[in-house]
């Protein structure tokens, strides 16, 4: 074929190719242009600058070698001196190029051969930069498609204009897929990646459910009931966590539908995954009492600063409550947030009174005193000798069967036990080697300091180094189960806001930071967080199909 082929043959495939592909006919026309540069240089040299121009319009291509204008050559294939330039451009100055004209080619086999494949390579690039830039904006979304093939258990899915992949641990247990079968799926992710954009499709994923919902139940779409949460053990059971913003509309009743046909539909999309559907509370103990229905709760306890909540149900509801391997309380661990300790009545009681009987035995052992004065003081609230030194002297008279006089002597003894408690401390953390200057530090203890002695904390500059995490602790949340790590300060009861003030307040004082620094960091928080209320607006997806 050679170079002057039918102009007009020419952009009809180039035509053909970028509708049949779905790409711009510009880059199809780029790729030929590039095809026929490389044959060029194979002819003339790789030395040689070509380049290879065709006219859209036209279809006439005009290939071009460019010389590049030097004080000195030294490659005459291209570059051409200044005087020689100047015959041709009388303009020309030293780095500008001249162009030649170079006659028609011929290609030979070889040559047709290699500007074939630029040109696949060059369209089949062109497809995939589409394809990506159709789908990455589409993740979030429920797609339709065909089973193409499957692949040790992983589905590749045809999704019409790109292929997608469910792999093994994203299909819902027991489901089989064959070849043709149409499929649902939710688009998790989209990455681009040497072999091609990659589309990860999911029927696991808790947002899968939610989507099947929002286009099942008119009131979801329309924005009047919301899903706050979602938890799935997927093809086994699941819970959905709702609100209504109108309080005409019932968002249950709403999401089960007349006689059960919502609910219904995504049950039977999800391969008969039983769904509770919970009434969503903004105030957490309401909300975990619902998330775990259908047990009975007969009262509960929550640590806000540790987001976890003891529950304590009656004994006979104790199996319900927890659920068959635990499925119950997990999914309503996962729902609501939180971590979810169930006791029995029985237990409760068992706990309480252990507790009860290890604080009258630690004013009995603090105090030197009596069973029953430590009893009397343990059933009125006190839980520490901090409590007993410290509190107005009022509140201890006020017990029955104590005056003003056994008042003050037992807070003196609470006073000269905690001053020996600091005085053993105080000798432990010089032993330690801790620095006098942490005592500085607003909200470190002597018995604080103890501990980030044992923890080979010694100096100021130690204590600013530390990450919060490591003096408060973190947990972190595996196959629904939360594991807890201790801190330095977690003893302590010591809040993640508190040790956050310890450790600025360390990096003020050994000059890291400085109270400017933290001015401007404040301001621009503000400041972020002004325009993140500005942009937010209300989106409206596309319609349920």
């Amino acid at each position: 074929m050679a170079v002057s082929a039918n102009k007009l043959e020419l952009l009809q495939i180039a035509d053909a190719v970028a509708r049949e592909k779905l790409i711009d006919k510009d880059i199809v026309i780029g790729a030929m242009a590039d095809a026929i540069q490389k044959a060029a240089k194979s002819r003339y040299g790789q030395e040689t600058n070509v380049r290879a121009d065709i006219n859209a319009k036209t279809g006439e291509i005009k290939l071009q070698r460019l010389m590049e204008v030097v004080e000195e050559v030294e490659n005459p294939d291209n570059q051409i001196a200044l005087e020689e330039a100047r015959a041709k451009n009388p303009d020309a100055q030293f780095g500008d190029f001249i162009a030649e004209p170079l006659p028609p080619l011929d290609f030979g086999r070889i040559a047709a051969q290699s500007a074939k494949q630029v040109i696949v390579q060059k369209v089949r690039e062109a497809e995939r930069d589409k394809q990506y830039e159709e789908f990455k904006d589409r993740v979030g979304e429920i797609v339709n498609g065909t089973v193409k093939r499957v692949e040790y258990g992983n589905v590749i899915v045809d999704l019409g204009r790109g292929e997608g992949i469910i792999r093994r641990d994203e299909l819902i247990p027991r489901e089989m897929y064959r070849y043709g079968d149409r499929v649902r799926a939710y688009i998790y992710d989209v990455r681009r990646e040497q072999r091609g954009p990659q589309i990860f499709l999911s029927r696991t994923h808790p947002q899968f459910m939610a989507k099947l919902f929002q286009m099942e139940v008119p009131e979801i779409y329309d924005g009047i009931i919301e899903i706050k949460s979602v938890a799935r053990d997927p093809g086994s059971r699941a819970k959905i966590a709702v609100i209504s913003n109108d309080s005409s509309i019932d968002p249950v009743g709403a999401c089960v539908g007349m006689r059960g046909s919502r609910v219904q539909a995504v049950v039977g999309e999800l391969q008969g995954e039983k769904i509770d559907i919970i009434p969503w509370q903004p105030d957490a103990a309401s909300f975990i009492v619902n998330a775990l229905q259908p047990a009975q709760v007969v009262k509960v306890v929550l640590d806000e600063d540790a987001e976890r909540i003891e529950v304590v149900v009656p004994d006979e509801q104790l199996s319900l409550a927890i659920g068959r391997r635990g499925q119950n309380v997990r999914l309503a661990s996962q729902l609501t947030g939180w971590d979810i300790d169930i006791l029995t009545e029985d237990e409760e009681s068992a706990r309480r009174q252990k507790e009860f009987t290890e604080r009258t035995q630690l004013f009995m052992d603090a105090l030197d005193v009596d069973e029953m004065v430590g009893q009397v003081l343990a059933s009125e609230g006190f839980s520490s000798i901090e409590e007993v030194a410290f509190v107005d002297s009022e509140e201890v008279s006020s017990i029955e069967g104590f005056d003003e006089e056994t008042a003050e002597e037992i807070q003196a003894r609470a006073r000269e036990h905690l001053d020996r408690i600091e005085a053993e401390n105080d000798a432990k953390r010089k032993e330690l080697g801790v620095a006098d200057e942490i005592r500085e530090v607003p909200g470190v203890t002597t018995a604080m300091m103890v501990a980030l002695g044992k923890d080979d904390i010694k100096s100021l500059e130690d204590f600013a180094g530390c990450a919060v995490d490591d003096l408060v602790g973190w947990r972190e949340r595996v196959d629904g189960e939360t594991k807890i790590y201790e801190g330095t300060f977690t003893p302590f009861g010591t809040t993640r806001a508190e040790a956050e003030e310890m450790v600025l307040s360390a990096r003020l004082a050994v000059g890291w930071i400085t109270e400017e620094d933290l001015a401007a960091e404040y301001a621009e928080e503000v400041e972020e967080g002004a325009e993140g209320e500005a942009a937010e607006a209300p989106t409206t997806e596309g319609a349920p199909a």
